[in-house]
């Protein structure tokens, strides 16, 4: 799909779909496609180099480039990345665990060099932009299940590939002012189950936020999406984009067992 029919597609999507319901279905046959999203493979003890491009609405852009580790602790995950450039975010820190269950809320903290301060990220503040960018907080951990309704709206198709539309609607108050979505729709390959596409409804003003993955690459036989954007938009007006590029993606590496504690986020690499 060309560009152009993207912005068409997903506007008109916008309109067919305004707003969130309360009483919104939740189908089986969409929760399924949606735990087999959650169970696929996608790496264990893995190092990344990243780079981060924010672009305002006049277009002026400014660059972060970022190293990342993870891991798996059972069904939970952990993560830790640290800002590498420019000089006004070099050795700012994220620390990230991702818990399995439901009923617990992920931890989050970052470090701020300039403060020589950690700030725990609150689930008040999880809807709040991260780092500057497009996404926010809560974007950076895996959406819970059972915190959420699914429906399967139909079926298209995006770069060729088959995918099924779902519709994400969270199931309470609560988890809308955790996330700042009062809904979603995900597009899901039917071949891999990875989410390639996603439109989401924020729950301030009438803005729209865009995740379109650009370049996905199988490394090590695991699905890895190694450059997305997500754009966030009022009306057919562009607010902020932001760009993020993965490189130097290896699994399986010998990683410290205190690498992902906060002190390490202090400390820095």
């Amino acid at each position: 799909m060309k560009l152009p029919e993207l912005g068409a597609a997903l506007a008109m999507l916008a309109i067919l779909l305004p707003g969130a319901s309360p009483a919104a279905p939740d189908t089986p046959e969409a929760r399924e496609i949606m735990q087999r999203v959650e169970d696929r493979d996608d790496g264990d003890r893995a190092t990344s180099d990243l780079e981060m491009i924010l672009i305002d609405k006049n277009q002026n852009t400014r660059v972060r480039q970022i190293r990342s580790f993870s891991r798996d602790v059972g069904e939970d995950e952990q993560s830790i990345m640290f800002f590498l450039a420019p000089a006004d975010v070099r050795d700012t820190g994220f620390l990230t665990y991702d818990y399995d269950d439901g009923e617990r809320d992920d931890d989050q903290w970052l470090y701020l060099p300039a403060l020589k301060k950690t700030k725990r990220i609150a689930s008040d503040d999880k809807s709040g932009s991260f780092m500057g960018s497009d996404f926010n907080y809560a974007d950076m951990t895996e959406r819970e299940l059972e915190r959420y309704d699914y429906e399967v709206l139909r079926e298209d198709e995006v770069g060729g590939h088959p995918v099924w539309l779902i519709q994400q609607v969270p199931r309470t108050r609560e988890e809308i002012d955790r996330t700042g979505y009062e809904k979603s729709v995900l597009f899901v390959r039917q071949d891999n189950y990875v989410v390639v596409r996603a439109v989401h409804w924020l729950k301030k003003g009438s803005r729209l936020r865009y995740l379109d993955v650009q370049k996905l690459e199988q490394i090590d036989g695991i699905w890895v999406a190694t450059e997305m954007t997500m754009t966030t938009k009022k009306g057919q007006r562009t607010l902020h984009k932001t760009i993020l590029r993965s490189s130097n993606i290896r699994f399986n590496q010998d990683l410290a067992e205190d690498l992902f504690s906060v002190r390490t986020l202090e400390r820095g690499l």
